[in-house]
Formats: C-alpha cells, sequence, structure tokens
C-alpha cells in the first residue's frame, strides 16, 4: 500500500479531519460519554473528559505515522466532530485489506451520516492508499451498522460465530467487504 496517513476530506455535509486538543470535550459530550454508542464496541463509556483527552492526544501523536488513520467526523453545520472513523486494522503483508471501525453520537443515528463518512473514504483507500479489499464488521444484534456497510457497497460474507469481544461480550460478527476490483468495475 501506499500510505498518506488521515488527510482531510471534505463531503456535503461533513468534515473528516485529524483529531486536534480542542475536540476533547466535544468528543466527550458527543459520544464517548454516551452508553448507546458503546454497548457494541470495545472501549467501555467514559465517565471523565479526561479519558477523552488521553486518547485524542495518543491520536495526535499517531497522526505523524503515515499507516494511521483516524478522521473525526465534524458535522459542517455546527462545527462540532460528532463521532470518529478509522482503519482499526490493516494486513499489507498479504492481503493488502483494511478493517473498518466507525462510531457516532447516538444524537445523529439514522441520518446517513455514517453512510456519508464511510462512502467518502473509500476513494481515498482505493485510489491512494492502493488498498485491494475494505472490510467492516458488526454484531448481528446491531443491525443499522450492516445497513451503513450495505448502502456503502460492501457486500455481505458471513457470520463468524463467537469470534469478536465488546462491551456485551463475546459475539458473533457479520462481514462485509469491497474489493478495489468490484468498486473500479462500477465506476466503469
Amino acid at each position: 500500500m501506499e500510505h498518506k496517513g488521515t488527510v482531510y476530506i471534505e463531503t456535503p455535509r461533513l468534515i473528516l479531519r485529524r483529531f486536534n486538543e480542542n475536540d476533547a470535550i466535544m468528543a466527550y459530550r458527543n459520544w464517548e460519554s454516551d452508553a448507546k454508542v458503546t454497548e457494541f464496541l470495545r472501549w467501555e463509556t467514559y465517565d471523565d473528559p479526561s479519558e477523552t483527552e488521553r486518547v485524542i492526544a495518543e491520536w495526535i501523536c499517531s497522526y505523524n505515522e503515515p499507516t494511521f488513520y483516524q478522521w473525526a467526523i465534524e458535522l459542517k453545520e455546527i462545527s462540532e466532530p460528532i463521532g470518529s472513523i478509522s482503519v482499526v486494522e490493516q494486513d499489507e503483508e498479504r492481503t493488502n485489506k483494511v478493517h473498518i471501525g466507525y462510531c457516532i453520537g447516538s444524537r445523529w443515528w439514522h441520518q446517513g451520516i455514517t453512510t456519508e463518512a464511510f462512502k467518502a473514504i473509500i476513494p481515498f483507500l482505493f485510489n491512494e492508499v492502493k488498498a485491494d479489499r475494505i472490510e467492516s464488521q458488526h454484531d448481528p444484534d446491531n443491525p443499522h451498522s450492516g445497513d451503513v456497510m450495505k448502502k456503502c457497497g460492501l457486500k455481505y460474507e458471513g457470520t463468524l460465530r463467537k469470534s469478536d469481544w465488546s462491551n456485551r461480550g463475546i459475539v458473533d460478527a457479520c462481514m462485509y467487504s469491497l474489493l478495489r476490483e468490484e468498486w473500479l468495475a462500477e465506476r466503469v
């Protein structure tokens, strides 16, 4: 892959950008303290803004690495980050794949925002980074996350039984993917 790091991407409603230290309070307020958001995630709901400050400080340091992809999802109409989307795992030695994770505050669910953010990073990851496979997964009890994947053109591959973990314990994982050749063929 040809890593570029977390680059600025703009859509009609969103700015996808690097986090900065001024985002900590908004991130804490908008999603990281929201138990509805973290129910299906691996990190627990934050009880204190200092936890958010620590994580964002780590991300800011990681932006020096061209293999690090962590975007703040900023809603233009309020000029605040309301979630994040990132490459949570990658394998460039063998499969040239990236695995995407995302979350947004529950106040903004079911408005197409996560879909808009995910769709925006796909061309970047295929055209610029040269990934061959984009994948993501969700708990079967969180079907709306799967809806995002489908709307972004990812195809359901199957459910991996008891293959993941979250705040709910050991869970199944519905796997979706999009291959670069499929994505390119759709553009012709």
